[in-house]
């Protein structure tokens, strides 16, 4: 028999094990042959190596889940761990709710109110600009809904952008081919793709260009049409970027614009074409804006608390600021 030892570092150990280590006993559940004990920081595993082996994997897709969207449940824990005979109804998720059916029997659905309206406008509209903070998963929802489309043969092509450069200058700075350069500026994409699609599969697309990487400021005079296309982090993009970028869309084609208009990173905050192009678009049929909170965030329970405390700075300031104008006025 063979013992194992598995640190558990940076999670919230009360709701990753469960009230009265209920996730621990689930999981338990699933391991028959193994005994499964957690103390402090660490699980304790004893059997034998292949379902020590087995146990890790599972933990590691376990680890992932509750990374990104901060909680963990029995019926997640039956997702992933492939529980017999467990159907999507019996855990608690009805059909028409899942968008798609991801790797390692994760099931991705809308979970808040944001994420559901962005669903529903998606069936209504062919263009949608989704906006909101950071972790309210409206690029993985968007990312969801174009490997659905193209599941379901709805498009032939996934199209990723980013403005992660200016016109492209410091592209040339980085090594590899056109890929390779934009790999580290578009990570946040594949993370959301490797959820969805087995890696082998996710990488014959890419070779095959079923899945491309498009940088926005080689698009243009390009027509984008059988495909879903998805701009992320557009919040950097200026005015005359985003209108080449929606100018790109063919008559088969859907565009998802996803931003937060509080991390606009460009020389100044009012360039951001995201900005414009919200306040232009908004009563043209067939375009479908979406708007997230704070109420959204899925990420870690601290960050909703991080963006509010922010988001409270940054009006204190902008006060301060007004107050010492005012002072200034009156003293000249």
């Amino acid at each position: 028999m063979a013992e194992k030892l598995i640190e558990i570092k940076g999670k919230d150990l009360l709701e990753f094990y469960g009230v009265a280590n209920s996730n621990i006993e689930r999981l338990a559940y699933h391991f028959p042959k193994l005994k499964i004990v957690a103390r402090g920081s660490t699980i304790k595993a004893v059997g034998t190596d292949e379902e020590i082996e087995r146990l890790e994997a599972k933990l590691a897709t376990l680890f992932d889940y509750h990374a990104r969207y901060g909680h963990l449940s029995e019926s997640v824990i039956d997702q992933m761990c492939g529980s017999a005979g467990a159907t999507v109804s019996e855990m608690g998720v009805a059909e028409s709710d899942v968008i798609v059916y991801g790797n390692n029997g994760l099931i991705v659905k809308a979970r808040t109110p944001g994420q559901k309206r962005l669903v529903e406008a998606y069936d209504k509209n062919d263009l949608l600009l989704a906006i909101g903070p950071a972790g309210s998963g409206k690029t993985y929802t968007a990312i969801a809904l174009a490997v659905r489309a193209l599941k379901n043969r709805e498009v032939k092509r996934i199209i990723l952008t980013r403005p992660a450069v200016e016109a492209g200058e410091k592209l040339g700075f980085l090594p590899g081919d056109m890929k390779e350069k934009l790999d580290p500026y578009l990570q946040p994409l594949y993370d959301a793709l490797n959820d969805m699609i087995h890696p082998a599969k996710l990488q014959k697309f890419i070779e095959e260009g079923t899945v491309q990487i498009a940088p926005l400021a080689y698009m243009r005079g390009r027509t984008l049409d059988n495909a879903c296309v998805i701009l992320d982090e557009a919040q950097n993009t200026t005015l005359p970027q985003i209108k080449m970028f929606l100018t790109r869309m063919g008559r088969s084609a859907k565009f998802i614009v996803t931003g937060d208009l509080t991390q606009i990173d460009l020389p100044r905050r009012t360039d951001s074409g995201l900005r414009h192009a919200r306040a232009i678009l908004e009563d043209i049929e067939g375009i479908g804006i979406v708007d997230f909170d704070n109420r959204d965030i899925i990420r870690h329970r601290l960050v909703k608390h991080i963006i509010e405390a922010f988001e409270k700075d940054a009006q204190k300031r902008a006060e301060e600021n007004k107050e010492n104008k005012e002072e200034n006025k009156t003293e000249n």
